[in-house]
């Protein structure tokens, strides 16, 4: 342990002594402040994980070890609010409610389950992690390490599963845990340090639970703006206690985009984005326009990563060229990977029933 304290310890101006996340202790040398930060660290993961035993929210991922219902959770929720992916999850589980199931499935089948959840390419890389599983007698690695081999699983997401399901004993990083670890210890932190902390930090015995719980305060608690530090189980430690300095973020674009939403008795026509798009390739959605004739039947607002849309839509109006159209029948619709965007308006229309 001895490399990472001298990371995170400052020698104090005065005599033989360290400063840890702001604790002065005179104990004369590197070993006995090893001693001290490792009791310290103690008890406040202890009241971490008790804090977390009392508040945790109840989640439908959570009191199993089950490696299929934590991973797509997991993927889910990277880049996710929880209350967004809910609702989805439930569905997804109900079709796809074993990692066979869901590598039978054609790439359509997913992404119509996705639909609406955005970031479409972790659903396709879950559909190829799935089917690689199913080839090695449909078992999950056991170590975030053979995770991370599997398409599409990044750090996070392996470090996820192992701890949760498997019980490795390796930390989790992500945006809650950077900012918890930020305040805690009172410093501009890299990624790569944060991970380094995790690693160390982690409960041998608890590595799913400890995990979790950090997450969970930041995402509960220790939020980005006005944190609630008087209910946080770590605040007598705490170097920051309050906002921390962020970088600025990038400012968001805006745009407008016009779409044509045209019937014929019980169907509705749509067009096919290109499969070569970086973006909701070969996904449905509504024909866009290069304007609308007469006045618009809706407007609504909507978000694709960092641009923000003002959207309207018309009942006619001159068709942009490309991408393959087709007249879909109304009943059919939910069956189809259509755009987030495209399900929002035949949502707010009534075309397409709120549980599609």
């Amino acid at each position: 342990m001895g490399m990472l304290v001298w990371r995170v310890i400052e020698a104090c101006p005065t005599g033989r002594a360290f400063c840890v996340l702001g604790v002065t202790f005179h104990d004369g040398g590197t070993e006995n402040a090893e001693k001290s930060w490792g009791g310290m660290m103690g008890s406040m993961w202890e009241r971490l994980l008790g804090w977390y035993e009392g508040h945790k929210r109840e989640l439908p991922w959570r009191g199993t070890r089950d490696a299929d219902a934590i991973g797509w959770s997991e993927i889910m929720m990277k880049q996710t609010r929880v209350a967004a992916v809910l609702g989805y999850y439930a569905r997804f589980m109900e079709r796809f409610p074993a990692v066979e199931d869901l590598a039978r499935a054609s790439e359509a089948e997913v992404l119509a389950a996705w639909s609406g959840l955005g970031y479409y390419r972790r659903a396709r890389m879950m559909h190829r992690a799935a089917k690689v599983v199913v080839k090695d007698e449909g078992k999950f690695p056991e170590s975030a390490a053979g995770l991370r081999e599997l398409p599409g699983i990044g750090a996070y997401t392996a470090a996820a599963i192992a701890s949760i399901a498997f019980g490795e004993a390796v930390g989790v990083v992500d945006g809650n845990v950077e900012r918890v670890f930020a305040r805690v210890t009172g410093r501009v932190l890299s990624r790569r340090e944060c991970q380094k902390l995790a690693d160390e930090w982690v409960a041998r015995d608890r590595p799913g639970d400890w995990n979790q719980a950090v997450m969970e305060l930041g995402a509960t608690v220790c939020t980005p703006r006005v944190p609630r530090c008087m209910e946080c189980p770590l605040v007598e430690r705490c170097a920051t206690r309050g906002e921390h300095a962020v970088e600025p973020q990038a400012e968001r674009r805006k745009a407008e985009v016009d779409h044509l939403l045209r019937r014929s008795g019980q169907k509705v026509l749509l067009r096919q984005r290109a499969r070569e798009l970086s973006l909701m390739a070969g996904m449905w959605e509504l024909p866009v326009l290069a304007h609308g004739e007469g006045e618009a039947v809706l407007r609504v607002r909507h978000s694709i990563t960092n641009t923000d849309y003002v959207v309207r839509v018309f009942a006619a109006g001159e068709e942009r060229r490309g991408g393959v159209r087709r007249w879909v029948a109304v009943e059919e619709l939910g069956a189809l990977p259509l755009t987030g965007l495209t399900r929002k308006i035949l949502r707010r229309m009534g075309v397409l029933a709120v549980t599609n």
